[in-house]
């Protein structure tokens, strides 16, 4: 079976239909529910206060769900508008962008206290066109993602890499960038529950990075003890189009006197003002 990244670049594979598919299924439901908790565990931030994060390719909020249960603030960013526009229509409270993170990020300096990315990083080793070079793309990527970092906070990338020469490829240009880290690969010896996380530190020296350790008992992985997205209940009754209920949430935060609500977009009224 050809891998996803092999057959078109992700803002054609997962459009209307592969995007849909992907959000209803239980299964993916709960493996990305596993993967986003260690994730979080493997970024090991400050207990009982929320960090503001990057979601790198947050697709259709999987993630950006457990992200807003446990109380954090976040950005979450996809190059695939049939994915983001699930997410726009459920209620989460990360503010969506629509960008291609291969041309780099264009954040202020230290404006996340980390970021977390599913089942994303591999896509930027794929060249989908004759100009596309992985290198420079993940050069830029990782730089600019460095630069958008606090000093000391991690950024944890589950992903799936073809061969231990592409982990070395990444983790080469990420060093290059300002980088320390390394790689974590939870049930070594499994292959079925077996997962690969970069784990990369912003602003630390190799002698003081501590690698988190990694998961080695089978018997503790389990994808059935959280309850489906599917039919978890809703915390609102009232349906609303994207439109409305961008609208909506954006009015209801400013009511509250929330200072970082973003501009509205074309399709809310007014003009957003450029991110970039």
């Amino acid at each position: 079976m050809s891998r996803p990244e092999h057959i078109a670049p992700p803002e054609l594979f997962y459009g209307d239909t592969e995007a849909g598919k992907y959000t209803s299924n239980t299964r993916v439901q709960q493996i990305q529910a596993e993967m986003t908790y260690r994730a979080l565990e493997l970024m090991a931030l400050p207990e009982g206060q929320p960090s503001y994060l990057l979601d790198i390719g947050c697709g259709s909020g999987l993630s950006g769900e457990i992200l807003d249960e446990e109380g954090h603030y976040w950005v979450g960013c996809d190059i695939a508008p049939s994915m983001l526009s699930i997410a726009l229509e459920r209620d989460l409270e990360g503010d969506l962008l629509l960008h291609d993170i291969g041309n780099g990020f264009g954040f202020k300096p230290g404006s996340f206290d980390g970021a977390i990315s599913i089942s994303v990083l591999q896509w930027l080793c794929n060249a989908d066109t004759s100009s596309a070079n992985p290198g420079s793309r993940l050069n830029k990527f990782f730089t600019s993602l460095y630069a958008s970092l606090s000093r000391g906070s991690r950024a944890i990338f589950q992903f799936y890499p073809e061969s231990d020469d592409q982990v070395s490829f990444i983790m080469g240009i990420a060093q290059k960038a300002g980088f320390t880290g390394g790689l974590v690969v939870d049930y070594p010896n499994s292959r079925k529950a077996k997962k690969f996380y970069l784990c990369l530190f912003a602003g630390v020296s190799p002698k003081q990075v501590n690698m988190p350790a990694a998961k080695t008992d089978e018997s503790t992985v389990s994808y059935e003890g959280r309850q489906s997205l599917k039919h978890r209940p809703t915390r609102k009754n009232v349906k609303h189009s994207a439109k409305e209920y961008i609208q909506h949430k954006k009015d209801l935060q400013r009511s509250k006197g929330k200072e970082a609500v973003p501009f509205d977009s074309k399709y809310t009224g007014r003009k957003r003002k450029p991110r970039f």
